[in-house]
């Protein structure tokens, strides 16, 4: 009894060591919930101390109002929204503590129809009924700014609802929408899957839009996506912006570290689930310009060739 109880005494504190944390991601439909299943896997399983879950919220603003507040150890986020945190713009009201701890991948502006809708741009948007995207995502946040950007008010001449991707591919499949914006990752599950069942259109953003928009936001970039990622949808010019982890700025450096260097390590596991982070490179890490990285971050990333 005495060596049970001894080896209980040793093992029961190692046990006990771990800390709960948490990584916000999106809803289960996009491409952040199981990405954030993948780190957080790779974090738990290769960084002393820590175990991580995946957490579904609305995305981008939750999760980065969450990681500010200290409930979520890092949280998935389309890069508008972590640089408007970083210089209390937009839904912020003031600076936050915020830094990046490494970029991920580029998200595309999908601005998304039935084929038969009669809506081929933009600004045939007026007056109909769009899915802006979730309350509180970088959906709802690039929408709004895009449309406002081509003259258009979402609160005065659209019909605006907000819902998830899921909830917005439903909606133009059962024609409660006439279009719906999904701001996601080349390849976005529900792009792909509402494609294989309706023809549909991803709306073009055209080059006189997309270089007024980059001027206004300059943390965005043209991107043209390529003819059949989606079934029956040819070559389109878009909008692009790159996705961040971001990080509470007062996050210690050692943490930061082991973070990134578990993550690169092991980025070949999170690319067996999530083939959109081929782009997470070093050379892609920084990509968010007026936002830092995470000094720990840094230094991994200063360490390696």
């Amino acid at each position: 009894m005495r060596l049970v109880a001894a080896f209980f005494a040793l093992i029961l504190p190692a046990l006990s060591f771990a800390q709960n944390y948490s990584i916000g991601t999106g809803g289960q439909s996009g491409i952040y919930y199981p990405l954030g299943g993948a780190l957080a896997k790779v974090w738990s399983d290769k960084v002393e101390g820590v175990n991580v879950k995946a957490e579904v919220t609305a995305a981008s603003v939750e999760n980065t109002i969450k990681v500010v507040r200290g409930d979520m150890l890092a949280g998935i986020a389309m890069g508008n929204v972590v640089l408007d945190a970083y210089e209390g713009a937009g839904q912020f009201p003031g600076e936050m503590p915020v830094k990046v701890l490494f970029a991920l991948y580029p998200n595309l502006v999908h601005a998304l129809t039935l084929q038969n809708s009669g809506i081929t741009q933009l600004a045939d948007l007026k007056g109909k009924r769009v899915s802006l995207g979730a309350p509180g995502s970088g959906t709802a946040v690039t929408s709004a700014a895009l449309l406002k950007s081509i003259g258009i008010d979402p609160k005065k001449d659209i019909r605006a609802v907000y819902l998830n991707y899921s909830e917005t591919t439903n909606a133009l499949a059962n024609g409660q929408v006439d279009a719906g914006f999904i701001v996601g990752g080349q390849g976005v599950g529900a792009v792909t899957q509402v494609a294989l069942t309706h023809k549909v259109r991803v709306l073009p953003v055209s080059e006189k839009d997309r270089s007024k928009f980059i001027a206004e936001n300059p943390a965005y970039s043209s991107y043209t996506i390529p003819g059949d990622v989606y079934n029956g949808v040819g070559q389109v010019d878009t909008l692009s912006i790159w996705n961040v982890l971001v990080v509470r700025a007062d996050m210690s450096d050692d943490m930061a570290f082991n973070l990134t260097k578990a993550a690169f390590e092991n980025m070949g596991d999170v690319r067996k689930v999530v083939k959109v982070v081929e782009a997470t490179t070093k050379a892609n890490a920084s990509r968010l310009s007026g936002v830092p990285l995470h000094p720990g971050a840094e230094k991994y990333l200063n360490s390696i060739n």
